[in-house]
Order: C-alpha cells, then sequence, then structure tokens
C-alpha cells in the first residue's frame, strides 16, 4: 500500500497578481473629485444611497448602468464606508437647507 504525502505549497505575495477594475475613478474636475463610476458622472455615495430602498438589480436598470458597476460602486462605498456616509449626510443637510429657503422654487414660499 502507497502512503500519501501532504505537501503544503507555500503561496508567497511574489506569486499574487493583484487585478485591478478600473471602475471607479475619481478626477478633481468632476463632480469635486468624489468617486463616480468611470465612464459617467455617476458618483458612488448616489449609488449607496440608493441602495437602501432598491436591489442592485434595480438600481442598474434605474440608472441605466451595468450590475458589474453597480457592484463596483457597492464595494467601494463599503470600503470606504465612513467617509461616503459621511458625504451623503452632508448633501442630504444641505438639500434641506435648500428646501427650506425655497432654493429651486418658481415662487416664494407663501408660509415661512
Amino acid at each position: 500500500m502507497m502512503k500519501r504525502r501532504l505537501v503544503a505549497k507555500v503561496i508567497t505575495m511574489s506569486d499574487v497578481t493583484v487585478l485591478s477594475i478600473d471602475t471607479i475613478v475619481s478626477n478633481p474636475n468632476i463632480r469635486s473629485g468624489r468617486p463616480i463610476i468611470a465612464g459617467t458622472t455617476l458618483m458612488v455615495q448616489d449609488v449607496a444611497a440608493h441602495h437602501r430602498k432598491y436591489t442592485p438589480e434595480e438600481l442598474a436598470e434605474q440608472l441605466q448602468i451595468s450590475l458589474a458597476q453597480v457592484y463596483a460602486a457597492l464595494a467601494y462605498y463599503y470600503d470606504h464606508k465612513d467617509e461616503i456616509d459621511a458625504q451623503i449626510e452632508e448633501n442630504d443637510r444641505l438639500i434641506l437647507e435648500a428646501k427650506e429657503k425655497g432654493f429651486g422654487q418658481r415662487h416664494s414660499p407663501v408660509l415661512r
């Protein structure tokens, strides 16, 4: 009877090739440098904020991007969650302030 030997192969970091997915980019001239989906001006924070209400498939359809782009944005979001959550909160605060001041309305609010 032949004995089997278990041989462990040690993999070092020099054996590993890191594959980059260039789906999320940042350009200081687009959206103030916030991370966006490459080839669009759609910010990662927008995908993350809408992910609370919609499935990735629904987001892809509604935002007219691929499912891979949705998942890339969500992966980036979860890697930078605290920072992007703060951006979402700041954006929500600014929108609320603008609504309270009547910005973007055709007529001045009757009651203040």
